[in-house]
């Protein structure tokens, strides 16, 4: 069974139907959309009174894929995922890719580098990063003289 693409009820050009879908599918194709994109995972960073938290959106991944490298002060996420051959399958179109990205964070003076956690869960990968003891948010009541 081959899938086909057909127009939806625009005119036809005096070149050729034909023509006009070589030109349609080069366009407007996601081939080059997709490929020229860059992949590169959203993130938030929030900071509460004892810890940064990072969070990267990464779905599709599983844990083995990603690595988290800390050199001095920059950590690190990265992951590389290499498309699976399949035996047996002639594809007329495959749109499955799977990339790789490298992001990196400056982790302030303030971080404690010797407490960094990874949790990956339902797609989201959340570094939580422990302020130093001396960092951390002091609440004190001030008098007036």
């Amino acid at each position: 069974m081959t899938l086909v693409k057909f127009n939806n009820g625009l005119k036809n050009n005096a070149r050729g139907p034909f023509f006009n879908d070589v030109f349609d599918s080069i366009l407007n194709d996601s081939f080059l959309g997709d490929k020229l994109v860059a992949r590169i995972p959203a993130v938030n960073i929030a900071e509460t009174e004892n810890e940064f938290e990072v969070e990267l959106a990464v779905p599709g991944l599983k844990k083995e894929d990603l690595k988290i490298a800390l050199d001095k002060n920059i950590l690190t996420v990265s992951a590389e995922k290499k498309t699976e051959t399949v035996e047996g399958k002639k594809f007329s179109k495959r749109e499955y890719s799977y990339n790789s990205f490298s992001r990196s964070f400056t982790l302030p003076e303030s971080a404690d580098q010797s407490k960094i956690e990874a949790d990956y869960t339902d797609g989201v990968l959340k570094l939580t990063i422990t302020k130093k003891e001396e960092a951390k948010f002091q609440s004190r009541e001030i008098a007036v003289k």
